[in-house]
């Protein structure tokens, strides 16, 4: 399966918003923050220096990422990766993490980080496949379902 990975654009809005609050509401629920993001992510992504990435079949979105920039670390939040159920299990996640981490390395980014729950076993497997690691999650976490903090340093 041959897919184009392409960064944001706006007509990809309600796709990005779509699958992510499907993944949201079937693993956990939608929480505040999440609907904010998600609803507006050229106005708490893209315009505060982070990047969405679309995974293309067809001009079909069945993927999405994003970089968000972390609390003015200078690190980035990878977050909002998903994949439409009907796609999952073609490594079109790993597409997207390996862009990810390329894109970072290339345009100078010196940390990733990322938020998961430990009850997401191939996600946390994945992100340990790629170098990511645990370190420790802050008390007042973005994520309320949150009970894992892994980073990986570029």
């Amino acid at each position: 399966m041959t897919i184009e990975i392409i960064t944001y654009e706006k007509q990809y809005d309600q796709a990005f918003y779509t699958l992510n609050i499907e993944w949201l509401k079937t693993y956990f629920y939608v929480e505040p923050y999440d609907e904010e993001v998600l609803k507006h992510p050229k106005k708490f992504i893209i315009d505060n220096g982070g990047y969405i990435f679309f995974a293309l079949l067809k001009s079909e979105v069945i993927g999405t990422v994003a970089l968000m920039p972390f609390q003015n670390t200078g690190h980035y939040e990878l977050t909002k990766m998903v994949v439409q159920p009907n796609y999952r299990g073609y490594r079109i996640g790993q597409q997207l993490m390996e862009y990810c981490i390329t894109f970072a390395k290339v345009n100078g980014l010196k940390k990733l980080i990322l938020y998961s729950n430990t009850k997401l076993e191939n996600a946390i497997y994945i992100y340990r496949k790629y170098g990511f690691s645990e370190v420790d999650l802050e008390p007042n976490s973005p994520y309320k379902r949150s009970d894992i903090k892994m980073e990986l340093k570029l």
